[in-house]
Order: C-alpha cells, then structure tokens, then sequence
C-alpha cells in the first residue's frame, strides 16, 4: 500500500543543480551582514581596499615598465620575477600573517549533499571574491600592457589569458596549502613536525632577502635573464611570461606555458579536495592518550596545566590556567605562536647582519659586518620584535568568540582578565624573548650585550601589552568558527591588518625611550638596560590592564556582541 505523501513535501518544480554562482551568492550575502551595522568595520574595509588599490597601481606600473618605455630587453625579467614573487607570497603569507578568507566554511556543508566537485568549485568562485584578487589582477595586467605595445593584439590577448591563469593558480595555491596545513595541526603527531617545517620555510625568507639584496647592488642583469627564462618554464613563472614570449616571437612557448599552468592549478586544486574532505570528515588521530594524573590532588588541581601550575587557585589562578592551556592546545593561537617564534630570530638577523651596510668596504678594504652593529641599532631590532610579539593579543576575544559569555556572565572584572591573559600569553612568549637575546647576543659576538637586548625586549613587550589590552577591547572582531588556524572572515582580514599595522605603530613610539636611552648614555646604558626595561616593561603592562580594564567593564556586552560570530 502506498503511504500518503504531504503535499508540501513535494517540490512545486524542477530542483536546481547547485553551482558556483550559488557560493557568490552565499558569500556576497554573508558579507552584507557582516557589515550590517558595523560602521567602524566598513570604514576599515574601504581603508583597506584603497591601501590594496595602492599597491595594484604601483604593481601595474612595475609591471607595464618595459612597455612604456618601448624596450622589451627586460620584460621576461620583470614577468618571471614579479609573477615568481606573487605565487610564492599568496603560498606563505597566509601561513605566517594574514590567513585566508573563510567567510564560507567548508565544515558547515559537511551534512549537505553536495558532491566533492560542486564544493570544491563553489568554494574556489567564491575565493575569487576578495579585495587581494583584485589588486592582484589590477597588478598583473601591467603585464598585458607589455605584451600588447610589445607585440600587438595576439601577444595581449596570449597575456590575459597568463594571467588570469596566474591569478587562479595563486588563489588556488593559498587554499591547498592552508587547507593542508590546518589538517595537519589537527593531528597530534604531526602537529609539531609540520610546525616546525613551517618555521624553517618561512625562516629561509629571512636569509635569502638579506644576501639577495646584498647582491643585487652587484648583480649582472644581462645573466639574471637567463634565470628568468627557467624560471618561466616553471609554474612560478609560466602564466606570467607566455604574453611576452609571443611578444618577442617565441609562439611556440605559450600554449606549453599555459599548459604547464592549468596542470599546475589541477594539480593544486586536487590537492586541496583531498585536504577539504579529510577536514570536513574530521578523521583525525587522536595520538597517545594523555598520562593520568594523581587523581588524590583533586579535580581542581588537574584543571591547571604544568606550565600554570604556580598560579594560585582562585579566579585569577584559573583563569590563567585556562588561556595557559588555550595557548597550548587552540590551533589558531599555536599559529601565532610559532609566527613570534620565527619572525623573532630571522629579523633582528637580517637588520643587523644585513641592513644597508652588509658586506660593505671601508677605505682600507675591510669589510663592515656584524661586529659594528651599534646599540641603537640592536634596540631597534628588538624594538621590532618586542612589537610583534604583543601584537598577537591585539585581537585576543576574537579567539574566545561566544565562549566569552561566560565571562560575562560570572562578572569577570575586567583588570583581572586582562591581567590574567597577559601572564598566560607570556608564559609562552617571554621564554622566546630570553631565546632572542642570547641568540642575537651570541651571533654579533657580544655577550656583554645581553642585558642591552633582554632589557629592550621586556619594556616593548610590556608597552605592547598594554597598547594592545585597549585595542582588543575597542577593535575585537570576530573570527569564523572552523578548525582551519589560517582562516578569516571576509572583511576581518583588512581590518586584521589596519588593526595590527596601528597597534605596532603606537606600541613602538611609547618604547622609544628605550632607543633614546641607548643613544645618549652609551655604555651605561648596556648595565641598566636589563633592570630599567623590565620595570618599565612591568609597569607599562600593568597600567594597560588597570586602564583598559575599566574600559572593558563598560563594554561587556559589546565586546561580546562583536566578537560572537554571525552565522
């Protein structure tokens, strides 16, 4: 017998294949709520789309130079080049700085039945939507521009064609690698292996700039071109150089470049299907069990972790262990983390191993090296350091996201919160500072400097504490809720930046006495350095708590409203 079936269940007329323009849909709609209500959240987006339009007009006429000025002798040059840097920028910044967006998180079309192509395709569409996409399109058509005055209409039409390809492998490239990346911090076992290659890629970066442009002051152009060409063949390169080819009668090459290009971008895409699949699945190991601990010290004491386990057992003690265990165990902070931990070594390297005078000659033929790097040139660096290293807290609810209604709720005050966040974050970076200082210390062939590189760590730090204990009370934003460590929300991302690029700007000029101090006390100053930078440091962060934390008592509920993501 057949079972009566409701009229409503059926569909009035024909189901719709879901496709891409479903997705573009989906995410310009998203976008619009998250930007409905949220002045302060528009303006740092137009902010931002005007700093990226800056960049696309300098990139376009970088990239048209060659055209302009009718000489072509350089153009493969500039094309390999430029177009190597912008595949191999989309490739690790978004795993050292800046994340991806993910206004559509893959993890929440997990139950529906969409088959792996249909996602994939959606989710690269709507990829496509993004201020970085567009300056980076407006960029590379100087590269059209080069081709078309180089060699007429078929070289640019061969050239549009390279680069939309580019721009495509580009994004292409951002997603497998951070959909990877986050698959793999979720393992256990793996997590501190890939961590650690992480680190040393994005460690090289460091190195090679300092010898790269160390020798470009003395660099052959003409045998530069050569490596250019291979680099063309290759798919840094090949999108971005097919134009020119036919520009300069090489027809031949551009259907082997284009094609090398589309295999390349199969290849990234397949990559990241596999990547999505696994992380929407969540098949995860799970790695060895945790040791038991003593069972008789009691629930509470096993709540706080090794690293904690001084803290006292009241409010502030708990909460400590609470942001101490976050840090650890919370992919995202993980990522930020090891973004200090590599950022912090190869910089205050690269000022002052290779700043503007690297392997320089004197007048009796001696080379200047580390050996003269000065005091205010070793605060400097620090100063760098120190910045960064504070900034990470700059959006610090951000990661507690709706979880931080408990707070609300307990009546957390807000000087205790702050106070608390700071000691857990530093429990793990302070360590690192103390790695930094010996480390530059012992490379310059200066021991004596450790005081002079500890103490200017500290007092940075610590005014980068308190600077950004305000900015993450006055410019929270939320942070969308999947397991990818890189991923932000549309929008979030230029407000990430500005918010950032601001916090690091204030937080330098209220550490500046620390370079003014270098510069006029000399000597004396490599003795007070130590203890003088950790009580201003100290002192400095615990104002920022006692201020900000009034702040943060008057803006609970907006906090957390702002932080809370819209779904």
């Amino acid at each position: 017998m057949a079972l009566p079936v409701s009229a409503a269940a059926v569909p009035a007329g024909p189901v719709r294949a879901v496709s891409a323009r479903h997705f573009i849909r989906l995410k310009l709609r998203v976008m619009g709520n998250n930007f409905r209500g949220q002045g302060w959240r528009v303006a740092l987006f137009i902010g931002g789309a005007l700093v990226g339009l800056w960049f696309a007009a300098a990139g376009f006429f970088l990239f048209a130079v060659p055209g302009l000025t009718g000489n072509g002798r350089y153009a493969v040059l500039i094309a390999a080049a430029g177009g190597g840097l912008l595949v191999l920028g989309w490739l690790l910044m978004p795993l050292v700085f800046f994340g991806v967006d993910e206004t559509l998180d893959p993890a929440r079309f997990a139950l529906l039945p969409l088959s792996r192509r249909t996602l994939v395709t959606g989710l690269f569409a709507a990829a496509l939507i993004s201020v970085p996409v567009l300056a980076v399109l407006i960029a590379s058509f100087g590269l059209v521009l080069t081709a078309w005055a180089l060699g007429g209409w078929s070289a640019g039409l061969v050239a549009v064609l390279g680069v939309i390809g580019g721009l495509l492998l580009c994004v292409a490239a951002s997603r497998a690698v951070t959909s990877a990346f986050a698959t793999m911090l979720r393992s256990r076992r793996v997590r501190d292996l890939a961590a650690v290659l992480l680190a040393v890629v994005a460690a090289l970066l460091g190195p090679l700039q300092v010898f790269g442009l160390a020798a470009l002051r003395e660099t052959d152009w003409t045998r530069l071109t050569g490596v250019a060409t291979v680099v063309g063949w290759t798919p840094f390169g090949a999108p971005w150089t097919a134009g020119i080819d036919v520009a300069q009668g090489r027809v031949w090459a551009a259907p082997l470049k284009l094609l090398i290009t589309v295999v390349a971008l199969g290849a990234l895409l397949a990559w990241w299907s596999r990547s999505l699949e696994s992380a929407m699945v969540g098949a995860v190991s799970a790695g060895k069990a945790p040791a038991q601990r003593d069972i008789t010290a009691g629930a509470v004491a096993q709540l706080f972790p090794r690293v904690a386990g001084w803290a006292r057992r009241d409010r502030f003690g708990a909460l400590v262990a609470r942001e101490a265990r976050y840090w650890w165990r919370d992919a995202r902070r993980r990522a930020n983390l090891i973004t200090i931990a590599v950022v912090g070594i190869f910089v205050p390297v690269m000022i002052n191993l290779g700043g503007a005078g690297f392997a320089v000659e004197d007048e009796q033929g001696l080379t200047t090296s580390a050996a003269d790097s000065s005091p205010v040139l070793v605060t400097l660096s620090m100063l760098f350091v120190g910045v960064l290293a504070s900034v990470t807290l700059a959006n610090q609810f951000g990661f507690d996201g709706s979880a931080y209604a408990v707070n609300v709720v307990a009546g957390v005050p807000g000087r205790v919160e702050l106070r608390a966040r700071m000691t857990a974050f530093s429990l793990y970076v302070l360590p690192m500072l103390a790695v930094v200082a010996v480390v530059l210390s012992v490379v310059l062939g200066r021991p004596g400097w450790i005081g002079l590189t500890a103490g200017s760590l500290a007092a940075t730090y610590g005014a980068g504490l308190a600077v950004n204990s305000f900015v993450s009370v006055l410019g929270a934003y939320s942070l969308p809720e999947t397991s990818n460590p890189f991923a932000m929300n549309s929008g979030a991302g230029i407000a990430k930046g500005l918010l950032t690029l601001l916090a690091m700007v204030i937080s330098a000029v209220v550490a500046v006495p620390m370079v003014v101090a270098a510069a006029l006390l000399g000597d004396v100053w490599l003795w007070l350095a130590l203890p003088v930078g950790a009580a201003y440091g100290l002192g400095a962060a615990l104002l920022g708590a006692y201020l900000a934390g009034d702040v943060l008592d008057r803006r609970q509920p907006e906090l957390l409203a702002t932080v809370t993501p819209r779904r």
